[in-house]
């Protein structure tokens, strides 16, 4: 008989996403691997599962390039992709074109990786949070990735099988509960907004969504109620903080980076204090993770 005591204590990751501010949390991953600090698994919300799935691949510095070197790109994102092709960020682009030749996403280090990746989205039917373990970061993966980081009024719905699905974050914003439940008992959470922040409700652009999303009523109920969702996650996260069972790492303060930024040097900036937060920690985390 195997005793609870005995199991192998489970490295988790849980990656917030926030658009362009998840160049923050690529700074601190890409410290991350530079320093040989693995985890057993991990879970990425929208720019959590675009950015972080790099761990899985082992590609430092891969996310800050491709940001820099396509954000004069049109097909990456803009206001003319929305309008052309109803995706902010070039679904085609940013999902197919980008990884498969343009800046190469190491598909076979990602299959033979043995760490869990998990991406989360929501499903437009029921507004229940899906989580798809990606396997082999091919086509399908990619789009799991794309319909993760798929932001309502912001993109198409993503149709996967008899899927529908939108941004993770509607529905899950930091799945710390999600890994815990998986069996992962020692987290490491990587934020995007600062200690102090509280998210607000959405109630001036709600009209606009109701008359978007009109097919899926759930979707626009999780909308209505995501910031009393989020700042309830945020209040998880601290309370397991304080308990010793989850190390957090955030910006110190608001990012200031916002979704279309097309500005290198800023581009640059955010990364960098992602970098500065995860050298900071890093004594602490390998101690945390034993």
């Amino acid at each position: 008989m195997t005793l609870w005591y005995n199991l192998p204590m489970r490295k988790g990751l849980v990656l917030e996403g926030g658009a362009m501010r998840g160049l923050f949390t690529a700074g601190v991953l890409d410290v991350f691997m530079e320093n040989g600090i693995t985890f057993d698994g991990a879970v990425g919300v929208s720019a959590g599962a675009c950015f972080g799935a790099n761990i899985k691949s082992h590609q430092i510095g891969r996310t800050i390039r491709y940001n820099k070197k396509f954000c004069d790109e049109w097909r990456y994102r803009s206001y003319r992709s929305l309008l052309l092709t109803g995706d902010l960020y070039g679904g085609n682009f940013c999902y197919h074109e980008l990884p498969d030749k343009l800046d190469i996403f190491d598909t076979e280090t990602f299959a033979n990786d043995p760490m869990e990746f998990f991406a989360v989205a929501t499903d437009c039917v029921t507004g229940e949070p899906v989580y798809h373990k990606l396997t082999d970061g091919g086509y399908e993966d990619l789009e799991w990735i794309r319909a993760s980081a798929s932001m309502p009024l912001a993109a198409r719905v993503v149709k996967i099988g008899n899927r529908r699905l939108l941004d993770g974050g509607i529905s899950d914003s930091i799945p710390l509960q999600f890994m815990e439940d998986q069996g992962y008992d020692r987290n490491v959470v990587i934020l995007t907004q600062p200690a102090d922040y509280v998210k607000h409700s959405y109630k001036k652009v709600m009209p606009v969504v109701k008359a978007a999303l009109h097919k899926y009523p759930n979707v626009i109920e999780r909308i209505r109620t995501r910031h009393e969702m989020y700042n309830a996650q945020t209040t998880y996260v601290k309370v397991k903080e304080d308990a010793g069972c989850a190390f957090v790492i955030r910006p110190p303060e608001a990012l200031g980076v916002g979704a279309l930024e097309k500005d290198p040097l800023q581009m640059q900036r955010v990364y960098d204090i992602g970098r500065d937060a995860g050298l900071a920690s890093l004594d602490a985390v390998k101690a945390f993770l034993g």
